[in-house]
């Protein structure tokens, strides 16, 4: 066990971080089963009219650690666990944490849109991005690992499947976050494979991406919210 953890540092460190987060949460709700819905709104739950209206951006970051309940923190962090070993071994530290961040990021912005009166909390879009990332390199090198980039679609078309299937049939799961996610960290997984200077353009494309999603967010949440 310790092999594993040391071996995988950056996955085992985001789970740990994701419990601490969760203790902290649990004591605010006086419940270690449910949070409470306004503590994770104070402690910076996605929430459209102060996210966007509110210029409460750092929310789109906090949120990301986030979880609603026991069965929520289970699952995500479950997920992590299955595929953030895989993109540790096949991608490096800062590779890993820019995909999982920017999933994590635009995912929260395409959540916001499709969900602009709802609170968000989760890692899910992040860890949807990790699945994307290793599809990405597995597809950007499908020629020289024929065999492997066969087995891995298969499997990663079922994990994904099945939790699609889940987030469709449970009301609180967030698919868009999913999906945003998954587009970011499929891109950001082919990029990267390709070469460590795309690195930087994948960078710099996500950060104007964020930009631009800011502002379309704030037009269309003041016609909404405002001029209504």
């Amino acid at each position: 066990m310790l092999n594993d953890i040391l071996r995988y540092k950056l996955t085992y460190a985001i789970i740990i971080l994701n419990v601490i987060v969760y203790l902290v949460l649990a004591i605010y709700s006086q419940s270690i089963v449910q949070m409470d819905l306004q503590v994770l709104v104070d402690l910076g739950a996605l929430y459209g009219p102060l996210t966007v209206l509110g210029d409460e951006w750092w929310r789109l970051g906090t949120a990301m650690f986030l979880h609603g309940g026991m069965t929520h923190l289970l699952m995500n962090m479950f997920s992590l666990y299955l595929v953030g070993r895989g993109t540790e071994m096949y991608f490096d530290t800062k590779s890993y944490i820019s995909i999982y961040i920017f999933s994590g990021l635009i995912g929260g912005l395409v959540s916001l849109y499709v969900h602009p009166a709802s609170v968000g909390v989760g890692a899910s879009g992040a860890i949807f991005g990790l699945f994307g990332a290793l599809a990405g390199f597995f597809l950007a090198y499908r020629d020289k690992i024929a065999i492997h980039s066969k087995a891995f679609i298969k499997e990663f078309s079922i994990i994904i499947g099945i939790n699609l299937v889940i987030g469709v049939s449970i009301e609180s799961v967030d698919v868009s976050a999913h999906i945003g996610g998954l587009v970011v960290g499929l891109i950001g997984g082919f990029l990267v494979s390709k070469g460590r200077i795309f690195l930087q353009i994948y960078y710099t494309a996500m950060v104007i991406c964020s930009l631009l999603g800011m502002v379309y967010l704030s037009n269309q949440y003041a016609k909404l919210f405002i001029d209504s």
